[in-house]
C-alpha cells in the first residue's frame, strides 16, 4: 500500500488553496456580509441560497442540508472521492509534492480510480492534440477550416485528431504507465479479441470538461465516408463521465454565465465554438443527450437564479430542433431563470450562420426575443384546426395547464391573454380563469402539475390520480352541495350540450363527494360534454376505474332531473352554484393561508395570496352579479 498521507503536508494542502477559489470552480458566490461567501448547494435542490463559505476559516456550510467542512470535505462531497483522493487532486492543484508515511513514496497506480481516469484523459486529449498536427489529420483541418475554424481556434478549444490505426492511443497511454484495466474502465478503450484497441479512430475530437475544468471524456466527429460508425460518437458512461451531467464549453462559458446572469444552450461542438468566437462566451451544449434536470442544476449554481438569470436555447427550426425546445420546456419551471428560444433565419445554427453572416448575427441571434413558453404553446397549437369551436377548445385543454405552470402571477395572466387571442377565443376571461384554476390545483396538490384537462387530445395522457372511491357511494343527498353536484353531473350525461364548453373547465375537485369527483374524472378521460359523440356515453362508462362508479355513471345517466323545463338556464344555474361553493371553498383556504403567513411571511408569497384572494372575491362577486354570464 502507498501508507498514509503525511499531516503535515494535508496542513499544506488545506492552506495552499484556498477554500472560496475552490467552491467557485462549481457554483457562483456573492457576498453575504461578516466576510462570507454564499450560493446555492451544490449538495440539495434549493431556491434560495444557504450555502456559506468561510474564507477566512477555510470552511463551508449548508443551513439547510448541514452538510460542511473544509477544502478537503468539498472536494471528497462533490467529486465522490476517497480523502486520499481529494488531497491528492488539491495538491496537484498547489504544486504540492505529497510524501506517504510507509516507504516515503506516491506510486502512480495506487492512486484513486478517479484520480487515475482523469489522468488517462489528460493525456489523451494532449495526443488527441498533437495529431490534429500530422498529415493524416489533413481532412480534419480541412473539416475545421469548412466551418470557420482555424488553428488559434482549434488549440482555444482542444480540439484534436485520432488515428485511424487500432491502438495509437492505447500503446501510448501503456508508456505513460495505464494499465489495460484503466483504460477500459475509462472509456478510452475497448475489449477485442486479443488486446484493448482505441474506442475512437480516424475522427475529430472535441475534449469534454467537467465545470472544473478536468477532461471526463471526448465527443468524436466521423470524418471518412467508409467510416460505418454513427456521426457523432461520445465517450461511453463511466465512473468520471455521465452524460447527463456534462455541459460542454461550460469550463470556459462559466465565468460570463455566473458574470452576466446569462446562458446559451446550444446544440453541437461547433455551434459552441462558433458562439465563443463571436463573442458569445456564456454558450454551452449537451453531449448527446437531451436537456435535462441535472444540467439545469449545474446553470442554476452559476445563474444563483436572480430575477434577471436569462437562458436563451438556440435549437433548428426543424421538427427535430422543435421536438428538442419541448422537452426543454418540460423543465422550465425548475429554473427561475427566465428561458427563451432564438431560431436563425433559414434555419441555420449558429456554426452556419457565423459563416454566412459573420460573427454580428451570431451575437444577434442570441439576444431574447421568444419567450420559451410562448413556443411551446404555438407548437402545441398549430396541431389543431382554430376554425372550429372544437378545435379551439381541445387546443385550449392542452395549452392551459402550460400557461398555468408560469410561476409569476403577473406573467401568468399576460400569457393566458395572449393564449385567448392564439386561439381566437373571444372571451378572454374564460381562459385567464381557467389557467389560474388550473395554477391553484397545481399548488394544493404540492406543486406536482396542474390538474390535467379534458383528454380527447391525440397523445395526450393525464397524469392526475383518480379521486379515491370507497366500497360504496358516500353520498348525502340532503346536502345542497351534493344534490346540486349531482343535479350537474346528470345534466352533463343526459344533456351535454346544455353545460358546455363550461363544464369542461370543471375539475373533479369541484365536486366534494368523492363518488361524483370520480364520475366528473370519467367524463374528463372520455373526451369532455363539449361537442359529445354519439358513443359518449358507453365511452364515459368504460372509462369508470371499477363497478361501482361504473353503476353510479348509469344511475345518473337514467334518474330524472329535477326541474319543470330542461333548459341552458337551468343548466346555467347549477353551473354557477357547483362553481360559486368552489370559489367559497377556496376563499377559506386562502384566508386561512393569509392568517398562517401572518405580518412577518414572505413577501413575494404574501403578494401572491392576496392577489389571489381579491381575484377570487372579484369572481365570486362576478357569479352572484351575472349568473352563467360570469362563468
Amino acid at each position: 500500500m502507498a501508507g498514509r498521507i503525511n499531516d503535515d503536508d494535508v496542513k499544506a494542502v488545506r492552506d495552499a488553496v484556498p477554500i472560496d477559489a475552490v467552491v467557485s470552480e462549481y457554483l457562483q458566490l456573492r457576498n453575504a456580509g461578516g466576510g462570507n461567501l454564499k450560493g446555492l448547494c451544490p449538495f440539495h435542490d434549493e431556491k434560495s441560497p444557504s450555502f456559506q463559505v468561510s474564507p477566512s476559516k477555510g470552511l463551508f456550510h449548508c443551513f439547510g442540508c448541514q452538510e460542511g467542512g473544509d477544502t478537503i470535505a468539498f472536494v471528497r462531497k462533490i467529486d465522490h472521492l476517497s480523502f486520499s483522493e481529494a488531497v491528492e487532486r488539491l495538491a496537484a492543484t498547489a504544486g504540492i509534492t505529497l510524501r506517504y508515511e510507509e516507504g516515503g513514496y506516491n506510486p502512480s497506480h495506487q492512486r484513486g480510480e478517479r484520480i487515475r481516469l482523469v489522468e488517462a484523459h489528460k493525456a489523451a486529449a494532449q495526443f488527441y492534440s498533437e495529431q490534429l498536427g500530422s498529415p493524416e489529420a489533413e481532412i480534419g483541418r480541412a473539416f475545421l477550416a469548412e466551418r470557420g475554424f482555424d488553428q488559434a481556434a482549434a488549440a482555444h478549444f482542444g480540439v484534436g485528431y485520432s488515428p485511424a490505426g487500432w491502438d495509437h492511443l492505447t500503446r501510448y497511454l501503456r508508456g505513460k504507465g495505464f494499465s489495460d484495466k484503466e483504460l477500459l474502465t475509462s472509456g478510452l478503450a475497448q475489449e477485442s479479441r486479443r488486446n484493448p484497441i482505441d474506442r475512437f479512430r480516424g475522427r475529430l475530437m472535441w475534449p469534454i470538461r467537467d465545470v472544473s475544468g478536468e477532461v471526463v471524456g471526448f465527443g468524436a466527429r466521423k470524418l471518412r465516408d467508409d467510416d460505418n460508425g454513427p456521426k457523432y460518437l461520445n465517450t461511453p458512461e463511466t465512473p468520471i463521465y455521465k452524460k447527463s451531467q456534462v455541459l460542454y464549453g461550460i469550463d470556459l462559458a462559466k465565468k460570463d454565465i455566473a458574470k452576466s446572469s446569462r446562458a446559451v444552450v446550444v446544440e453541437g461542438y461547433t455551434d459552441v465554438m462558433a458562439c465563443h468566437l463571436a463573442g458569445v462566451t456564456t454558450a454551452i451544449a449537451t453531449c448527446g443527450t437531451a436537456f435535462g434536470g441535472d444540467h439545469i442544476k449545474i446553470l442554476r449554481r452559476l445563474l444563483m437564479d436572480n430575477g434577471s438569470a436569462r437562458v436563451i436555447f438556440t435549437f433548428d427550426g426543424d421538427a427535430a430542433g422543435q421536438k428538442a425546445a419541448l422537452r426543454a420546456f418540460e423543465d422550465d419551471q425548475k429554473f427561475a431563470a427566465e428561458t427563451y428560444i432564438a431560431i436563425a433565419p433559414d434555419n441555420m445554427d449558429p456554426c452556419d450562420l457565423r459563416l454566412a453572416k459573420g460573427d454580428e448575427a451570431v451575437a444577434e441571434l442570441v439576444q431574447p426575443r421568444t419567450p420559451l413558453f410562448e413556443f411551446a404553446i404555438r407548437q402545441i397549437v398549430s396541431r389543431y384546426d382554430l376554425e372550429t369551436p372544437a378545435g379551439r377548445a381541445a387546443a385550449l385543454d392542452e395549452a392551459a395547464p402550460i400557461v398555468a405552470r408560469i410561476k409569476n402571477v403577473a406573467s401568468q395572466h399576460e400569457v393566458a391573454v395572449q393564449l385567448a387571442g392564439i386561439l381566437g377565443i373571444l372571451d378572454t376571461q374564460f381562459v385567464v380563469k381557467r389557467v389560474a384554476q388550473l395554477a391553484r390545483w397545481a399548488r394544493d396538490r404540492g406543486g406536482k402539475g396542474p390538474a390535467p384537462a379534458p383528454g380527447r387530445r391525440q397523445g395526450y395522457e393525464s397524469a392526475a390520480p383518480r379521486p379515491s372511491v370507497g366500497p360504496g357511494p358516500a353520498l348525502n343527498l340532503r346536502s345542497p352541495a351534493h344534490r346540486t353536484e349531482r343535479e350537474l353531473l346528470k345534466l352533463a350525461l343526459q344533456y351535454p350540450h346544455l353545460v358546455s364548453p363550461a363544464f369542461d373547465a370543471y375539475g373533479a375537485d369541484e365536486f366534494t363527494a368523492p363518488p361524483y369527483a370520480a364520475v366528473r374524472q370519467c367524463i374528463q378521460e372520455a373526451g369532455g360534454a363539449t361537442d359529445a359523440p354519439s358513443d359518449y356515453l358507453p365511452t364515459v362508462m368504460d372509462r369508470a376505474p371499477n363497478d361501482v362508479v361504473r353503476a353510479l355513471v348509469t344511475e345518473l345517466a337514467v334518474e330524472a332531473i329535477h326541474a319543470r323545463t330542461v333548459d341552458e338556464a337551468y343548466a346555467g344555474e347549477q353551473l354557477v352554484a357547483v362553481r360559486r361553493r368552489a370559489v367559497d371553498r377556496r376563499l377559506l383556504d386562502i384566508q386561512g393561508s393569509l392568517a398562517r403567513l401572518g405580518q412577518h411571511g414572505d413577501p413575494a408569497q404574501l403578494a401572491a395570496v392576496q392577489n389571489e384572494l381579491w381575484v377570487l372575491q372579484q369572481y365570486g362577486q362576478a357569479l352572484r352579479n351575472k349568473g352563467a354570464a360570469a362563468l
